[in-house]
């Protein structure tokens, strides 16, 4: 079963699934009808079934989990500026929506749930980022006391071209001929494409052990460059205007935080950073303090490899989005 998955990574995520042999049926889970109804007309698959529901009510998450073997928990609300007018709403999805996945799992004895989180969970200054660190806490607090399901964690950064993001922007405000509006030109930002961070999850999918977070290394580049990128691509001459940060932004993106790279397995191309599993006994840590803490940096979207404007070039050509929009290239757009 995969909640929200009608949006860009379950759409993505069940591309893989489909024509396997590994798995009998597959639940979209989530509350918008038409998207599932287009999903649906798109795809003709007996092996896909659709539930409509929200996470926020446990009754509809644990009916539609009843069989099921494995959860891909990607509902969530993950617009920077709607969390921070709402955050409630956040916190209503994010934390206490994940908290249902996990007990209707447990319920229904379902053998690993994978929880999706975001860059924006690390050193959190926005109330999404924040939603979804409380989200990572819930996950880890239950893993410790689960027999029958596994309870593990994805972070990844800003996926390229999803919905909502920068790039969809700035590619209709150069088709449009208007300003290129940037918040901040040296912001930098992850970048992932849709397969990488799928990768990264069904990597945790077959890796993961209880309260395990799995983190994907990947390059960074600012948002001026990208801009830039875009324009050069597009061969177009819009100005780029620059209209300060939004509610909520960071200068930079962290994917470990340094108390988590003190512990942080390298599995190659993935981190692997497992649960916290002290007790409340306190008083021993006290007099057993990490050292390394203070020597070790953390992993962010400043200190990672970085793409100047020809390496972003090379990475947004490889985008479905861009191949279609700026190339002509008949590529089937995943809807969401």
């Amino acid at each position: 079963m995969i909640t929200g998955g009608t949006g860009s990574f379950g759409n993505a995520v069940l591309n893989r699934f489909l024509h396997s042999n590994h798995f009998k049926e597959i639940r979209i889970f989530s509350r918008d009808e038409k998207k599932q109804d287009d999903m649906r007309n798109q795809l003709k698959n007996d092996k896909l079934k659709f539930y409509i529901g929200d996470v926020r009510d446990y009754n509809s998450v644990e009916r539609a989990m009843r069989g099921v073997d494995y959860v891909f928990h990607a509902a969530a609300l993950k617009q920077v500026p709607s969390c921070e007018f709402f955050p409630i709403e956040a916190t209503k999805t994010n934390v206490f929506g994940t908290q249902n996945v996990i007990d209707a799992a447990a319920a229904n004895k379902v053998k690993k749930v994978i929880c999706l989180s975001t860059d924006k969970a690390a050193y959190p200054i926005n109330a999404m980022g924040i939603s979804k660190a409380l989200m990572e806490k819930v996950a880890v607090a239950a893993s410790r006391n689960l027999t029958d399901t596994v309870v593990c964690l994805t972070r990844y950064g800003n996926v390229m071209a999803s919905r909502g993001s920068v790039i969809p922007l700035f590619l209709k405000q150069i088709q449009d001929g208007k300003n290129i509006t940037i918040t901040d030109p040296n912001m930098t930002r992850f970048l992932m494409s849709l397969d990488e961070a799928v990768e990264l999850v069904l990597f945790a999918f077959e890796h993961g052990n209880a309260g395990d977070l799995f983190v994907n290394k990947a390059p960074a580049g600012t948002i001026g460059d990208l801009a830039q990128a875009l324009k050069e691509l597009c061969n177009a001459d819009n100005e780029i205007k620059i209209i300060g940060t939004r509610h909520g932004e960071k200068l930079y993106e962290t994917l470990c935080t340094r108390e988590e790279m003190v512990k942080a397995e390298d599995m190659g191309d993935f981190y692997r950073i497992p649960a916290d599993n002290r007790d409340l006994n306190y008083a021993q840590y006290f007099s057993e303090g990490e050292q390394d803490v203070s020597l070790i940096e953390d992993y962010h979207s400043h200190n990672t490899v970085q793409q100047d404007v020809v390496g972003m070039k090379k990475l947004l050509s490889t985008l479905p989005l861009i191949r279609k929009e700026v190339f002509g290239e008949d590529v089937a757009q995943m809807p969401g």
